[in-house]
Parts: structure tokens; C-alpha cells; sequence
């Protein structure tokens, strides 16, 4: 069997490959904060969210004796159809719910889905566990409530970089609970070796938001920390989002391997030539991408005749 990175990519996207491009080469590659006192300056300098047409509904979930607030989009012309729980990016220590709100309110009308956003605790002031306590709370208000708030218990989950970790580590705390009612996750780009232990994990050794998260654990290879080292049987479907120009792009592979390893039923879909946060980018690669998100949770989430509606 001949297996390659060639051979894992859809051959239609090679013809989005010279667009994408243009976009960076006016774009210089950046690393995050590399200490607290960047962080500080980055957080202050952020600009404020695009505001979301209509704009989200602000909550407070409560579950298990632990409040986080939420955002939450529900399409505009028609009944939600699933939820979709999102955790935002930004290297555990930046990013909040709001500044999804676009895209969010985009994924609620194209699915007619209800999108919920959570605004979990951010490191350094909130080392782990925080962000994963967080975002269990909003999955289980969901599990509890989504009948009542939204006419449906059909629920899938995702996340972006730091938020695609953190997905997986709230469907693995969901699993100790005995719980499976997430139909479906799509992880695009995470980091699921915070120990750097693995090649990939070794590229990203020094990055501050590793010491800002999870610095004071003695053994960052904890599933709940690195998820690659969880045992990964009996989840949900995954869709697994990388550009092959991500440095994350190992990480992904061997996240890749061991769900199907682990007999989950694993989607990998790979971007040539995408750098980590491609999704994030106003490009052509991008957009395939997102079209591949909402196709992939349509065939999961909705009956056939659900689909051709959408469609």
C-alpha cells in the first residue's frame, strides 16, 4: 500500500493553492506572546469582535455546581436542527467567544443549527484545569438542556488550535462520565501534545503558553493536559482539519492514528501548503475548508432529506 501526504489530499485543492498563497506572502509568520508581560500588551492592544447580524444571546450555563458564561447564535429563518458546541483558540491564555461571532452566526444559518459558544477561564490567571472544567460545564448544561432551549438533542462539538484540544479533552471527560450524547467533533489544528515528548510536541517546547497553562503540573502527558496520551476508544466521529504547513501537522497525524487505532471513525482532511489558523484566513484554502465543515456535519448530523433542504 502506498501511503503519502500526496495521497491523503484532495486532488481539487492543489487549484486553490497559488490564491491561497498571495495571501501570505503579505503576511508575515508570527509566534504568540512569549511571556506575561507580551500577553498583557497583546490583550490590551486586541481589537474589539466584529459584531454578529443578529447578534448572540449571552448566558450563563450551569452544571455539575459550576457556572461559565456562553454565546449563542440560533439560525435566523428556521429551527435549529443540532447544536454545535464551539471552543474557541487562542493558546489557552488569549481569544474569547465573542470574537467567533461571525463565523458562528455564518455555521448557525448555513446549517440551521444552534452554535454555542463558551467563554472559558483563560491561563495564566487560570492555570489547567480551568479550561477544560469550563468547557465540561457548557457540554453538560447542553446535554441537560438543549430539548427545552433549542427543540433538539442532536449535539456536536468543536474547536480551533487550543480549542480543538480542549474539545477532545471534553469528550474524553464526558466518557468518564458514561455520557456519548455528542454525535459528532471537529478538531481543526490542535495541539495534543503539551509535554513534549513527541516530535511534534518538541517543535512548540518553548512556546509561553504551555508554561502559562500547564507549567505547574509536574507530568503534562495527564489526557486531561495531552489528549494524544488518552485512551481514545468509544467516541463520536471526528473531523480532523490540518494544513500541511502547520506545524502542528505531526500532532494531527498521530491524533489521527490512534482514534483509528482506537476504532473511532476518524475523518482526516488535509489543505496543502496551510499554515496553522488557515481557517481563520480570508483565502480560498479557507473557505474549501469551511465548506468541507458544514458538508461533513450535515452528513452527520441530518437525514437526507434534512440535507437537500439545506442545500
Amino acid at each position: 500500500m502506498r501511503l503519502g501526504l500526496t495521497d491523503l489530499i484532495d486532488p481539487r485543492l492543489h487549484a486553490l493553492v497559488d490564491r491561497s498563497r498571495k495571501f501570505y506572502e503579505k503576511r508575515a509568520a508570527g509566534r504568540g506572546p512569549s511571556s506575561s508581560d507580551e500577553l498583557r500588551a497583546v490583550r490590551a492592544n486586541a481589537a474589539t469582535p466584529a459584531p454578529a447580524s443578529p447578534p448572540a444571546i449571552e448566558e450563563l450555563a450551569v452544571a455539575a455546581g459550576r457556572t461559565v458564561p456562553v454565546r449563542i447564535h440560533v439560525p435566523v429563518h428556521t429551527p435549529a436542527r443540532a447544536v454545535f458546541l464551539d471552543i474557541h483558540g487562542g493558546g489557552f491564555y488569549m481569544g474569547s467567544a465573542a470574537a467567533g461571532d461571525v463565523g458562528n452566526r455564518r455555521l448557525a444559518d448555513a446549517l440551521g443549527i444552534a452554535v454555542v459558544s463558551v467563554d472559558y477561564r483563560l491561563a495564566p490567571e487560570h492555570p489547567w484545569p480551568a479550561a477544560p472544567e469550563d468547557c465540561e460545564t457548557a457540554a453538560l448544561w447542553l446535554i441537560e438542556h438543549a430539548q427545552r432551549l433549542f427543540g433538539t438533542a442532536k449535539l456536536a462539538l468543536g474547536g480551533f488550535s487550543a480549542g480543538a484540544t480542549l474539545a477532545m479533552t471534553t469528550l474524553l471527560r464526558l466518557r468518564a462520565r458514561g455520557s456519548n450524547d455528542f454525535d459528532c467533533a471537529v478538531l481543526q489544528f490542535g495541539t495534543y501534545d503539551l509535554s513534549a515528548r513527541t516530535p511534534a510536541g518538541r517543535l512548540i517546547a518553548d512556546e509561553y503558553f504551555l508554561q502559562a497553562y500547564a507549567g505547574a503540573e509536574p507530568d503534562r502527558t495527564h489526557p486531561d493536559i495531552s489528549p494524544l496520551y488518552a485512551e481514545l476508544d468509544h467516541l463520536p466521529p471526528v473531523l480532523l482539519v490540518v494544513g500541511t504547513a502547520d506545524i502542528l501537522l505531526h500532532d494531527n497525524l498521530a491524533m489521527a492514528a490512534r482514534l483509528s487505532a482506537s476504532s473511532t471513525d476518524v475523518d482526516l482532511r488535509l489543505y496543502p501548503e496551510a499554515p496553522h489558523g488557515f481557517t481563520g484566513h480570508p483565502t480560498p484554502m479557507a473557505r474549501a475548508a469551511h465548506d468541507d465543515i458544514r458538508a461533513w456535519l450535515g452528513e452527520q448530523l441530518f437525514s437526507r432529506a434534512d440535507i437537500d433542504a439545506i442545500l
